[in-house]
């Protein structure tokens, strides 16, 4: 009887890790019947990444955080456990994964520039393109996170951006993404400045906030940048036939 409590004690320890590894197994394999297994596998590591950048944040501010876990084709997620308590903790957790997301993708960068990898060129470009994706400034993106620490209204430039991006490229995922934004932009419509809300969780000071925007504006910029530049890589690559 003894056995079989740590033995069930040692499986729910191993619990997270093996939803987390279960998951991202299932993602590899799904993925690489569509893309090949190398881009796959280099794909979903990138995810991982981005998602280890807002578990360790959020554990840096002593929130309970669950391991990532995958949905193929949809993405990734890290459960918080605790609610920020107020926006700047948000914004700090929702900075971590395109920031730490962006080295992994500049590390996948430079070793295939120097290796001359074109698989991995387009794994860097993924992952470019996604923590870009990811800071459009409304919520539940990253993006959203981060500028809610300016205020919630800022979420209503996302919406543009969110149907300008449906109509070049209309998508399943782009619907359901408006669908979960609804609310949140509800929420900006409805915000003022001198709610008890705004007096306590969006209560930043103004220094904080220059500092986030700044950090979000650079990291949006560079990510531009990037994604640009690695599209144009990629396209030259295959039209000399590189592989």
């Amino acid at each position: 009887m003894g056995k079989l409590l740590l033995l069930l004690l040692s499986g729910a320890k191993l619990g997270p890790l093996l939803k987390t590894g279960g998951t991202m197994l299932v993602s590899v394999v799904l993925y690489a019947f569509v893309f090949g297994w190398r881009y796959a596998v280099g794909f979903v590591a990138l995810l991982f990444v981005h998602e280890m950048g807002h578990y360790l944040a959020a554990r840096q501010r002593g929130l309970a955080v669950g391991a990532p876990t995958f949905i193929p084709f949809i993405g990734a997620w890290v459960e918080l456990k605790d609610l920020p308590h107020d926006a700047e903790t948000e914004a700090y957790v929702g900075l971590g994964g395109p920031l730490v997301g962006t080295v992994g993708a500049l590390v996948c960068y430079f070793v295939a520039r120097n290796e001359g990898i074109t698989w991995l060129l387009a794994v860097a470009y993924s992952g470019f393109f996604l923590n870009l994706f990811n800071l459009i400034p409304l919520s539940p993106f990253d993006g959203g996170r981060i500028t809610a620490v300016l205020s919630p209204r800022i979420w209503l430039l996302g919406v543009p951006v969110l149907g300008a991006l449906f109509y070049y490229n209309p998508s399943p995922m782009l619907i359901l993404i408006a669908v979960l934004a609804a609310p949140q932009v509800m929420k900006a419509i409805r915000y003022r400045s001198d709610s008890p809300e705004a007096a306590t969780y969006y209560a930043v000071p103004t220094r904080t906030k220059w500092e986030y925007g700044f950090y979000y504006l650079a990291l949006l910029g560079f990510l531009a940048v990037m994604t640009h530049d690695v599209h144009e890589m990629l396209g030259a690559a295959r039209a000399t036939g590189g592989t």
